[in-house]
């Protein structure tokens, strides 16, 4: 017999716990069900522990650089790997508890522990129960993408999840894949005094990004220690005493390198095999994710779908805006949508890549006029002042709606930074409002009206 609630929500991530405690507040009795823990991948393993992490190591590179700045450290500089996970594990679990009393005392809602999956349109099974409910959300995330590769299942390797476990510093890590994940780990780890070496298939690191803009990621990580090996492909590996051998095909060369600790950051993979999802006839691309429409509806009336699982972007921040577009929908009947979101993301290496709206090479691809704008980050007096004058600030305006396209700022503060031209993007104002703005001396943001008034055409 199955149990009648107004809301079912499968997984706990950054959409799924604040959309529960939204309903339950308004009176809906409500099911949140997740298998492992609350918080999803950015408070258990994503967001908050690697950023943690990334502080440890900020603080090691600040003590080896102090004489930079007329600061001596008397003796050698080390690092208790111990110390640093526990220090990664108090925040995280400090994130978890408070999540858990928060949902745990709310009224008309019940957290379940356990997998759950459809049994029809509007039935879920979880622990023996079938719950049924005439909506239904799923907010199951995404894991680590592993690949085929010959002997892998043979050897011992690490995802970001497993290097949660990690108390130790490994002699020699090999992350394949050189994207955001793979460059946070690889430079983290370079600083914590690990040798690092990454591989990728590609030509560069962060593919996505302009090619100015990757050179200099690229050359912020080798600063740090880092090792690239591109246009490199794993053809196979095996077991090598404690660690890991991988032979490899560069350019067409064969060679190969000895791994103490192998890390896989090859991307995600949508969590819906598990979800039994065509017994309530919501189908997957053939990566696996969800298609929704633009208020997060599956093709199936009453099934929505939210995070990383769909397709529609995979952050925790636009996680939290399918909840925020969901609950208006739901609750208030409102109109919001993800059809004019801008995409805006970061990257946490030190210093971190803020990026918002498109890049250069999409810009060049959309036939509009456009402008743009560079400066390197060794121009900027703040950035000279505190001694770390790596990275460059670039700006696409259209030159006929003098609307800002895009941007990207990779340098001190850049993350933060960036969001004072989103918010010129999302207010629909032309850029000369900001560059008419008299801004704080001295700081980074001070240099983006000089930066505005010397566009130049895209050729």
């Amino acid at each position: 017999m199955s149990e009648a609630f107004d809301a079912i929500i499968i997984g706990a991530g950054q959409s799924g716990p604040f959309l529960a405690a939204k309903l339950a507040t308004a009176g809906w009795k409500t099911a949140l069900i997740e298998r492992t823990h609350l918080g999803g991948t950015c408070v258990n393993d994503g967001c908050t522990p690697t950023k943690t992490l990334v502080a440890s190591a900020r603080a090691v590179w600040s003590a080896r650089h102090a004489a930079d700045w007329g600061v001596t450290v008397s003796g050698r500089v080390t690092v208790d790997m111990k110390a640093v996970k526990a220090r990664k594990d108090k925040v995280v679990n400090a994130s978890v508890q408070s999540l858990t009393d928060w949902l745990g005392g709310l009224e008309h809602l019940e957290v379940i522990r356990g997998s759950g999956s459809f049994v029809s349109p509007t039935e879920v099974a979880v622990n023996g129960r079938t719950l049924t409910a005439p909506k239904i959300f799923i907010n199951a995330g995404a894991t680590a993408s592993v690949p085929d590769w010959p002997g892998l299942s043979s050897v011992s390797y690490l995802t970001n999840t497993t290097m949660m476990d990690l108390d130790t510093l490994p002699d020699h890590l090999v992350i394949a894949g050189a994207s955001y994940i793979g460059l946070e780990f690889a430079q983290m780890y370079a600083r914590f005094g690990a040798k690092v070496t990454v591989i990728e298939r590609g030509p560069r690191p962060a593919s996505r990004e302009d090619e100015d803009i990757s050179t200099s990621i690229r050359q912020i990580l080798e600063a740090d220690g880092v090792s690239f090996l591109f246009d490199t492909t794993v053809e196979s590996v095996v077991k090598a005493g404690p660690g890991v051998l991988l032979s490899l095909n560069t350019g067409g060369r064969r060679a190969s390198t000895e791994a103490s600790h192998l890390l896989i950051a090859l991307g995600r993979t949508p969590n819906s095999a598990d979800l039994n999802l065509a017994a309530a006839g919501v189908a997957t691309d053939k990566r696996g994710y969800i298609p929704v429409d633009d208020h997060l509806r599956t093709s199936v009336p009453g099934i929505w779908a939210m995070g990383d699982i769909n397709g529609r972007g995979a952050f925790t921040h636009t996680s939290y805006n399918d909840f925020e577009i969901v609950a208006d929908n739901v609750l208030d009947s409102g109109s919001r949508s993800i059809a004019h979101r801008i995409p805006v993301y970061g990257l946490f290496i030190d210093p971190p890549l803020g990026r918002i709206g498109i890049s250069e090479h999409e810009a060049r691809a959309s036939g509009k006029k456009v402008l743009m704008g560079t400066m390197p980050m060794s121009k900027i007096s703040r950035a000279k002042e505190k001694g770390e004058t790596q990275g460059l600030m670039k700006v696409l305006v259209d030159a006929d709606t003098k609307r800002v396209l895009g941007a990207a700022i990779l340098g001190i503060g850049g993350d933060e930074i960036v969001h004072s031209l989103l918010q010129l993007m999302a207010g629909d104002l032309p850029y000369t409002v900001m560059q008419q703005t008299v801004h704080i001396h001295p700081t980074v943001t001070e240099l983006i009206p000089t930066l505005l008034a010397d566009l130049k055409p895209l050729v």
